[in-house]
């Protein structure tokens, strides 16, 4: 019977900070993952992993430093699950960069020993330097592509100007810049990389032009 009551004062510590702090950090994590993440990037499939990854960490660190966990250790778990890769699928260092942000932000939100306020505080400044740098904000987001073009004549330099409005035409992108990156006389056709800001995309730009 001890042991029941024992359970449940722990029960009642833990709903006073752990859920209060796991509810600071939900809602960190649906401004950064859901606002500004799927906003830019429109990838359905990194939502989960990084909710998930974020509430593991999240719950372990909190529970691990129930029994008197330092901080340095705490990073070195943290450190652990950054490192991770996927075997499967290639991660791009943008993807890379945001699950290093939501270990970060679970882990800082289950060990620091501020007030709630600054917890707040912490997560908001995290979040509002991700906007600022990947949201066309401070920082215009250019993207590339690499298309295949069988125009050949036109990768003269006296054409480039022609080759670019044809560029803007064929792929509905308004590119600003783009290389020539490998040209095959063989088959007359050449290997383009095309630059394009994020906030001018009009429409999704074909693998190949023809």
């Amino acid at each position: 019977m001890s042991d029941m009551f024992s359970t449940f004062e722990m029960f009642d510590k833990l709903s006073d900070k752990f859920f209060w702090r796991l509810l600071i950090d939900v809602i960190s994590m649906i401004v950064l993952v859901r606002f500004i993440y799927f906003r830019i990037y429109r990838k359905k499939d990194y939502l989960f992993t990084f909710f998930l990854f974020n509430i593991i960490i999240f719950v372990i660190t909190y529970l691990l430093n129930k029994v008197d966990m330092s901080m340095g250790a705490a990073f070195g778990l943290f450190a652990v699950f950054s490192m991770l890769r996927y075997r499967t699928e290639g991660i791009t260092t943008k993807d890379m960069t945001y699950l290093f942000i939501v270990i970060a932000m679970g882990l800082i939100t289950a060990v620091s020993k501020g007030t709630y306020f600054e917890l707040i505080v912490i997560d908001f400044i995290l979040i509002a330097f991700t906007y600022a740098l990947d949201g066309n904000w401070l920082v215009r987001n250019e993207m590339a592509k690499n298309v295949i073009y069988e125009n050949i004549e036109m990768i003269k330099p006296e054409n480039h100007d022609q080759l670019m409005a044809d560029l803007r035409k064929r792929t509905g992108l308004d590119i600003h810049r783009f290389s020539v990156n490998r040209v095959d006389f063989l088959r007359d056709v050449a290997n383009i990389k095309i630059y394009y800001y994020e906030d001018t995309l009009h429409k999704q730009a074909p693998a190949k032009v023809k």
